[in-house]
């Protein structure tokens, strides 16, 4: 089954769980390493919030706090990792690395072309798992970009990751304070 499959079939238990007034809007699916693949579901209500529940493969909803949390917290690293690897900016370096390379082919361009084209390829699988390979890939691949354009030693994707990491935390501590279940 794919993963759009999946996440549809996920999506349609999830709606069972939905108090009145209440929708799912989003399913995240997360597979933190040593343990099973989780779904993340949001939900928003008519008053305004998101609440969340996790759902195991077999639509049962967990209770596991750590297990919770650590499919937030990889769910959240992916989104942020894909969103800062990607977008029109990606699409518009792509273009520019294409017009140096018509207009100049300067040493290397080939090199940053084909690893732009290498993070762009990582990028493409959506609906995705979020998973620690995954990071570790792009993490890898959006190095070598950097390289081949000549960032030198410090990585801007790493440091962005560094600052995102609050942002990830309060995720998963929202997912944890407005779980529609006990967690322990």
């Amino acid at each position: 089954m794919a993963l759009s499959d999946d996440l549809d079939r996920i999506g349609t238990a999830a709606a069972e769980h939905a108090a009145p007034g209440e929708r799912v809007t989003a399913v995240l699916a997360a597979q933190p390493l040593g343990r099973d693949r989780t779904y993340l579901c949001a939900y928003a209500g008519d008053a305004g919030g998101t609440t969340w529940l996790a759902l195991d493969d077999d639509a049962r909803p967990l209770a596991d706090l750590r297990a919770v949390r650590d499919a937030a917290q990889l769910a959240a690293l992916c989104e942020v990792a894909a969103d800062g690897a990607g977008g029109e900016e990606l699409d518009d370096l792509r273009r520019q690395l294409q017009e140096l390379h018509d207009r100049e082919n300067p040493p290397g361009i080939e090199a940053a072309i084909a690893a732009a084209a290498a993070v762009a390829a990582a990028l493409a699988d959506e609906p995705r798992v979020a998973t620690t390979e995954f990071l570790d890939r792009l993490g890898a691949l959006v190095r070598e970009l950097e390289q081949a354009l000549g960032t030198g030693s410090a990585s801007p994707f790493a440091t962005s990751m560094q600052q995102a990491l609050p942002a990830v935390e309060e995720l998963a501590a929202d997912v944890e304070r407005n779980y529609k279940g006990a967690l322990s």
